[in-house]
């Protein structure tokens, strides 16, 4: 048996790598990437827009372009994100209701509009018999991204029209999701400490509280502190949408296109998330930073830093996968404008939880690590969403394993609003793959192999 695998394993990594000069002689855009490493164009939305360069043309003839890297920016809507956490922050109320409302109908609600939809999430939040029992069935999976995934294939059981895909039937499923993730999330979570022996402590939402203050108290069943249930839901506002091209956005949207029921598409969203190339970043930049604090004895020395760094660019630290968590993003360039305002509030969170040292740690890694890629790779590269998001849970004694259905939580709203859309434009994906090979291959018959 050995031996077979040895065989298909090393057939596969042999006819299946595609050669460089391959990929540019025929122009082929791995990744659905462009050369200069922008996206390649495949939709419209009016969902979310990312900012990170600007491209100007310098040569018409060849179409030659040159990347000016800027500050980034996000826009929800064509609203800029950092404004509207501005005025969340001034006004001391929370955002994310607010904001799965914008992202899903395209206009910000009126005070009138805003309690409406409040109150309709709350209603949806708690879980039926039957969505509970799926969430006991799925328990199992002590991964709580596994659990997730399978706990959100199987809601299509608790719906009667599971396969529908008239807007009016898809709008109530994806209202449901957005309402019921946290309690899933939450629920997920003390079932599985209860099967690994702690004891069962299942919190019901309450009707009074944002989603934000939902998700912590149900992790807890105390009321969340005010200050850290804000905090919180900036970061849900910050996660919620991403634009088109992330790749589980991406995923949601093929799904869709195909005519599949919303809990695949967005368990298709749960599934590419579950990735720590994308969503379980965050997870692996808090395992990095424990190995960093584990190796480096003086978190006040840069040189020490410095060299722990080269060690895992090189491979020869941390897993040894030669990467530094939580920095650079396939659009962003000078900065990712999360990371910004999340690490304003690391600062000051870290300060009341008495683990400033710790912050000024981490800012320390942001600042020689983005030296030492950008030196790298010779183009700018800044921390991510991810470099302080898994800092801030960790604060709030959010445990390491919900970092990424977190980031699920928050980013349903953005899936479900990218599904309506591609439901609207109503047109199946189906970008071309081409042969590497030049030639017709004649089949040759077994005995003369």
């Amino acid at each position: 048996m050995e031996k077979v695998l040895e065989k298909i394993i090393s057939l596969i990594k042999k006819h299946d790598e595609v050669l460089p000069e391959v990929i540019k002689e025929r122009n082929v855009k791995l990744g659905l990437r462009n050369a200069d490493g922008s996206g390649v164009v495949a939709g419209i939305t009016g969902k979310g827009s990312v900012f990170g360069y600007s491209k100007d043309l310098v040569d018409a003839e060849n179409r030659v372009f040159e990347v000016r890297p800027l500050e980034g920016r996000l826009l929800y809507c064509g609203y800029d994100v950092a404004a509207m956490v501005d005025e969340y922050e001034a006004k001391g109320r929370f955002g994310f209701e607010e904001v799965a409302y914008l992202l899903l109908t395209g206009v910000l609600p009126g005070q009138a509009e805003l309690e409406s939809f409040s109150d309709e999430l709350a209603k949806r939040r708690g879980l039926t018999r039957a969505e509970r029992a799926v969430i006991m069935e799925s328990a199992e999976n002590t991964n709580q991204m596994y659990a997730l995934h399978s706990a959100i294939s199987h809601l299509s059981r608790c719906d009667r029209e599971p396969d529908s895909t008239d807007i009016a039937d898809v709008t109530q499923q994806c209202l449901n999701l957005i309402a019921k993730f946290p309690t899933i999330v939450a629920n997920n979570y003390n079932v599985s400490r209860f099967i690994k022996g702690g004891n069962l402590q299942i919190v019901r939402p309450r009707s009074d509280f944002t989603t934000s203050e939902n998700f912590l108290y149900m992790l807890t069943g105390e009321a969340p502190e005010p200050y850290e249930a804000r905090l919180f839901d900036i970061a849900l506002v910050l996660h919620a949408e991403h634009g088109g091209g992330n790749n589980s956005t991406f995923a949601v949207r093929v799904v869709s296109s195909s005519g599949a029921n919303t809990y695949m598409a967005i368990a298709a969203g749960i599934a590419s998330l579950s990735g720590h190339l994308h969503g379980g970043a965050n997870e692996s930049v808090n395992i990095m930073m424990k190995d960093l604090k584990k190796n480096v004895d003086d978190w006040g020395s840069d040189a020490k830093i410095r060299k722990y760094l080269m060690k895992l660019l090189e491979g020869k630290e941390g897993n040894r996968s030669g990467k530094i968590y939580g920095f650079g993003h396939a659009v962003y360039t000078l900065s990712d404008p999360r990371a910004r305002i999340l690490k304003r509030h690391a600062a000051d969170l870290s300060k009341i939880k008495g683990a400033y040292d710790e912050y000024l740690l981490y800012e320390k890694v942001e600042k020689i690590a983005g030296e030492l890629l950008t030196e790298k790779s010779k183009k700018a590269i800044s921390a991510n969403v991810d470099f302080y998001s898994g800092f801030i849970y960790s604060l709030l004694g959010i445990p390491r394993e919900l970092f990424t259905p977190i980031f699920a939580m928050a980013r349903v709203v953005g899936w479900s609003a990218h599904r309506l859309e591609q439901l609207v434009q109503n047109k199946i994906m189906r970008p071309a793959y081409i042969n590497p090979f030049l030639e017709e291959k004649r089949y040759v018959k077994l005995e003369e192999r």
